[in-house]
């Protein structure tokens, strides 16, 4: 855990449950509670950053916590503020996957009442994780748009036949086209595989 103060005893309960539930190489990296004044009226809640995901503890109704996960992938964005009664920490996450749901919309998870120093740790930690997953879907879509690039095999048309490819031809450059102007690719590797294109390769 990291070496944040533990003197209210509800937090301890609430730590405790939090490193029991714990997989194996699992770490918190930050967590922040509600101000005791803020959950005069509400369930108290607690929320974790570990290296696999945030975890929100809500103290139960009649004792023990239930537990909400949210995955680093799914976390489309993060935004925090401060104010008189402490910090909100808003994130939106991807729908989960509900088959029973016919139309699927975006999770908005909102944590008020935090402690703000506690809060800004645990955001600062939602930001790095959103920009390495948004890094690593930029690298896996690159994959991908170059796989189809270049994974489609030209067959040549027959002579006063042209080619029923003609029209996978102009898909595939456009493709690339579209990497270069998104700037997954450089201008070289633009021209190398516009080459290949047409070469029919």
């Amino acid at each position: 855990m990291p070496e944040n103060e533990v003197q209210d005893s509800g937090l301890r309960k609430a730590v405790a449950n939090l490193e029991s539930i714990l997989v194996q190489g699992e770490t918190v990296q930050a967590w922040a509670a509600q101000r005791r004044l803020f959950a005069l009226f509400h369930r108290r809640q607690m929320i974790a950053a570990t290296n696999n995901r945030l975890i929100a503890l809500t103290r139960g109704p009649v004792g023990g916590f239930e537990y909400q996960d949210l995955r680093w992938q799914d976390l489309k964005e993060a935004h925090v503020s401060v104010g008189v009664f402490g910090a909100t920490l808003r994130l939106v996450a991807e729908p989960s996957a509900d088959l029973a749901s016919a139309q699927a919309t975006n999770r908005d998870l909102t944590f008020a009442g935090l402690d703000p120093a506690q809060a800004q740790a645990v955001y600062r930690i939602c930001q790095a994780q959103d920009q390495a997953w948004r890094e690593k879907r930029r690298v896996r879509e690159m994959e991908e748009l170059r796989a189809r690039s270049g994974g489609v095999q030209i067959l040549g048309g027959t002579p006063g036949h042209p080619s029923g490819d003609t029209v996978d031809v102009m898909r595939r450059l456009e493709q690339a086209k579209q990497m270069l102007d998104a700037k997954l690719i450089s201008d070289a590797e633009y021209e190398a595989i516009k080459a290949k294109i047409l070469s029919g390769s």
